[in-house]
């Protein structure tokens, strides 16, 4: 029996270095599908434009690191990244000072009807963008705020998926740590920002980002919205690529490769604590 033991032991290391193998290939598999498309837009941006529907190689006749300038000077594309940036940060800041109020406005204020009034917030989130657009075209153009960057931030900075995420952690943080804070004296803000918001750094990474990228990458309500080049953002920078006698394929690479440069340093910079928001978020925040 006891030479059973060492044994039966060792079996079950095995299995689990097998098991942690196969996991590790499987992540690396993954990896490599959703980084395909990013590594053959950057090899396409380096090869000349008659070879980029040529026979399928990763590297062309020519290594041409000139598209890089010549997308950043053919049209004013440091303008449209510099556009980006701004309305992305203050988009994003907006939609997480939004969702701490209204998370704890949620989660830690009784007044009648908040479970029902919160429901139809969280509804809110099955609306397409396409749907909305015309109202907030038509409110926006009331407001004279048509080309502007109001116009670009205020309509998406309030919405349901931000509270709902803060909401559900904020249900988990004891309630005892708000009637300490209350007994020495701190007022409902000075307790929302001083005990609460540090204990949401993880969802408020995951928050920020999201919010960010999805200014970043949002076309249709910049397309509606913006009528002079100098207040254009990304997206509607790349469409520029494409003009009368078609579109320079080369140059739409090497402008999309440095545009996904913000994001990408975003998701590296905050990767602990996102991962940590995630994690959290799947458990229920617990």
């Amino acid at each position: 029996m006891r030479d059973g033991v060492p044994q039966v032991r060792a079996r079950a290391t095995r299995r689990r270095e097998v098991a942690t193998w196969l996991n590790t290939g499987a992540i690396a598999v993954v990896a490599a599908i959703f980084a395909f498309p990013f590594v053959w837009m950057f090899l396409t941006a380096l090869k000349p434009e008659t070879e980029v529907f040529g026979a399928p190689r990763a590297f062309g006749s020519e290594i041409r690191w000139s598209n890089f300038a010549e997308a950043w000077t053919i049209v004013p594309f440091g303008r449209f990244i510099v556009n980006g940036f701004v309305v992305s940060v203050l988009g994003a800041s907006l939609a997480v000072l939004v969702a701490i109020f209204s998370a704890y406005a949620f989660s830690r204020l009784h007044f009648r009807g908040r479970d029902a009034l919160f429901q139809g917030y969280v509804l809110t989130l099955v609306l397409p963008q396409e749907v909305l657009v015309v109202p907030l075209f038509i409110f926006m153009n009331e407001l004279g705020l048509i080309d502007t960057y109001v116009a670009l931030i205020l309509p998406f900075a309030f919405t349901a998926f931000g509270t709902f995420l803060l909401r559900q952690f904020l249900l988990t943080v004891p309630a005892e740590y708000e009637e300490a804070a209350r007994i020495d004296g701190a007022g409902r803000l000075r307790t929302l920002f001083s005990i609460l918001v540090p204990q949401l750094v993880a969802p408020l990474s995951v928050l920020a980002v999201f919010s960010f990228i999805g200014y970043w990458n949002s076309y249709l309500w910049p397309l509606i919205v913006i009528n002079s080049q100098d207040k254009a953002t990304v997206p509607l920078g790349l469409g520029m690529f494409t003009g009368q006698y078609g579109t320079q394929w080369s140059l739409v690479m090497a402008a999309s490769t440095m545009a996904v440069i913000p994001s990408l340093l975003m998701v590296v910079l905050l990767q602990r604590q996102l991962i940590k928001g995630v994690s959290l978020g799947g458990l229920g925040g617990r």
